[in-house]
């Protein structure tokens, strides 16, 4: 008590004597809120580290889908073998990059650019938003967003049907607000992406990102689909269109995540899918993804195409067997921004969109040649021409030279070639096909890909530690989602359990859940 006593006593004397003491006080080498609304630095600052925050890291995204899509591949044994590649989640961090470093300061955004009557701001914070909780929600299926901020003792999760209406209907408000202020230039400093703060490059994201996540749900409900993806087509904003309109962001100084993983750490290499797919395609961006081999003989099975793969889940016995397999190019050691939303998509949206019936979404055979062009221009390889013509070439089989146990039969037999007698299902599958290809490096629309149609095709995880704890994957199954972590189960419980009751009759919150628009029905 008598502390308190003199502290009351020490706080009346300086309340009487601080005239002028933020002025003559106030550290010369400190930047105050004052300072920082000059030039709107305020508002501005946090969108470097947000938009950055939209991409994941190792645990996030190379231990996640880059390897059950077959991408990437580990040669470390991390924790025995027994881990998120072979479907036992240790590994569940992106869900905290989302709130603590996109849906957080995004929050403080929109309040100083209300208070500071600087709305445009908050329109672009709302924009990055649903750029990671789109993402976000791909992984889990509900999350919290309209009610994120809440200080209720337990904080509901907005069911997935709902909060791809709730994006929708931002996205018209925020292409709104957009196009008022088309000329307007505030954002030019603080903009970490190749737009330097063009409004009009924003409002291509606006569409495209809408295009995206109609695709998403053409097949759990096609008539809101079509919707969507016709008002993203139909938008006189246009979409991602060239590669010079590709969304791209810095680094911020960092090293390339897949190459600091690979080259530092040694903990990636090349997958066996993409392997399959490239060598037997002889597909020319394969020298711009990976490293060819030092040791040839490691890809006896093909040596005049020197790369070799990991399989997805593989069998481990010991690091050193694999360290030797194919590295990603070493151009990733020395880049300093990463793609987040490229053409190639964009053509290849289309091209499904044609197939599906979309007005306005042009002829599919055109998109998805163009989609396979620009992707090879935007990485730098050459022979675009002569691959969208090879119609006998077909994926490989996959041979471990380490351990046979590894070794899978191509599931696919799909040519480049377009090919107009073909049905749909069949163009479906070389558009999403090579729409995987493509996406090297933002590899979560691959996954939403295969959930949703089925393709590419590719093998199960040879080794498949799923059990009761995680949730159990089939033997002929894969991976569909990620459970809510840990922090929420415990913490935000009676949330969590309502959040399992949006996903549906019979769903649990572990990985054998299909998300809501993961119908496993016909594509047609």
């Amino acid at each position: 008590m008598k502390q308190i006593i003199v502290a009351l006593i020490c706080l009346i004397a300086l309340g009487s004597c601080t005239k002028g003491f933020e002025t003559a006080n106030q550290n010369p080498n400190q930047i105050s809120d004052e300072m920082l609304k000059q030039d709107f630095n305020l508002l501005g600052s946090p969108f470097s580290g947000m938009i950055f925050n939209l991409n994941g890291h190792q645990v996030e995204e190379d231990l996640c889908y880059d390897n059950w899509m077959g991408y990437m591949g580990t040669p470390t044994d991390f924790v025995g073998n027994v881990n998120n590649t072979t479907y036992y989640i240790r590994w569940n961090s992106y869900w905290n990059r989302v709130y603590g470093s996109v849906m957080s300061p995004a929050k403080q955004v929109l309040q100083l650019a209300d208070e500071n009557k600087q709305p445009l701001f908050g329109t672009w914070a709302k924009l990055v938003r649903i750029l990671a909780v789109s993402k976000l929600t791909a992984i889990h299926g509900p999350v919290i967003y309209s009610n994120y901020g809440s200080s209720a003792a337990s904080i509901l999760y907005d069911k997935e049907s709902d909060l791809y209406a709730l994006f929708f209907k931002q996205l018209d408000s925020i292409q709104s607000d957009f196009r008022a202020n088309a000329a307007d230039k505030r954002f030019t400093k603080f903009d970490p992406t190749n737009y330097k703060g063009s409004i009009p490059q924003w409002m291509k994201v606006v569409n495209s990102l809408r295009l995206r996540l109609a695709m998403r749900l053409s097949k759990v409900d096609p008539a809101t689909a079509k919707i969507q993806g016709e008002k993203a087509l139909s938008d006189a904003a246009g979409l991602i269109a060239t590669n010079a309109d590709n969304f791209v962001n810095s680094l911020n100084g960092a090293v390339m995540p897949v190459a600091q993983i690979c080259y530092e750490w040694d903990d990636t290499r090349m997958g066996a899918v993409i392997e399959s797919f490239m060598v037997g395609l002889k597909d020319g961006r394969i020298s711009k993804y990976f490293a060819p081999l030092s040791n040839a003989s490691l890809a006896a099975d093909h040596p005049d195409i020197p790369y070799k793969g990991i399989r997805n889940g593989a069998y481990i016995n010991a690091k050193a067997d694999r360290v030797p397999f194919s590295k990603v190019s070493e151009d990733f050691k020395s880049v300093t921004k990463r793609r987040d939303f490229c053409a190639a998509e964009v053509a290849f949206l289309k091209a499904e969109a044609g197939l599906r019936g979309w007005a306005g979404a042009g002829d599919p055979k055109t998109n998805y040649e163009n989609g396979i062009k620009l992707s090879f221009e935007d990485w730098g390889a050459s022979g675009a021409d002569t691959y969208l013509t090879d119609a006998v070439s077909k994926p490989i089989s996959y041979v471990d030279p380490k351990d046979s146990r590894n070794n899978f039969t191509a599931a696919s037999t799909i040519t480049v070639a377009w090919n107009a007698a073909d049905n749909n299902e069949l163009k479906l599958e070389k558009i999403i096909t090579q729409k995987y290809l493509a996406a090297f490096t933002q590899t979560l629309e691959a996954w939403v890909d295969f959930r949703r149609t089925g393709y590419p095709k590719i093998p199960h995880v040879a080794k498949n530690d799923s059990g009761p704890d995680w949730g159990v994957i089939a033997a002929d199954q894969w991976i569909k989602r990620m459970p809510f972590i840990n922090a929420e189960r415990t913490g935000n419980t009676a949330a969590v359990t309502d959040a399992v009751g949006k996903m549906g009759a019979g769903a649990k919150d572990d990985i054998a859940t299909r998300l809501w628009w993961d119908t496993g029905g016909p594509n047609f």
